[in-house]
C-alpha cells in the first residue's frame, strides 16, 4: 500500500508542476502584450489580467511542496486557461509578444 501512496503522490507532484507551468505561462504571456490591447479586444484591463495570473501562479508556487490545494488550486487553474483560451487570443491580434501585429514580420507575414 505504500507504493500505490507514493505513486499518487508523484502524480500529484507532476500535475502540481504542469499547473503552475501553465500559471507562469499565462503570467507572462499577460505581462508582454501591450495594455490598449486589452481594451481594444473587449476585455478587462492589463492591470486586472496580470493581478488575475500573478495571484494564480503564487497560488500554483505555494501549493507545490504540498502538491493539492484543493479548490484553491482548482481555481488558480481555471483563471490560468481562461486567461490563455479567452483574452490572449483577442489581444494576440493588437501586437505584443510574438505573432502580433507588434511582433517580427517576415516575407509572408508574423513570425
Amino acid at each position: 500500500m505504500e507504493l500505490l501512496g507514493n505513486v499518487q503522490n508523484g502524480v500529484l507532484m507532476v500535475l502540481g508542476v504542469a499547473a503552475f507551468a501553465l500559471e507562469v505561462w499565462a503570467l507572462v504571456d499577460a505581462v508582454r502584450r501591450p495594455a490598449g490591447a486589452y481594451t481594444a479586444a473587449g476585455k478587462r484591463t492589463k492591470t486586472f489580467w496580470v493581478a488575475i495570473v500573478a495571484v494564480a501562479a503564487a497560488i500554483g508556487f505555494i501549493g507545490l511542496p504540498f502538491a493539492n490545494l484543493g479548490l484553491l488550486g482548482i481555481l488558480a487553474v481555471v483563471a490560468s486557461v481562461v486567461y490563455l483560451v479567452d483574452v490572449r487570443p483577442a489581444v494576440r491580434q493588437y501586437g505584443g509578444g510574438r505573432g502580433g501585429r507588434g511582433g517580427s514580420q517576415g516575407p509572408y507575414g508574423p513570425w
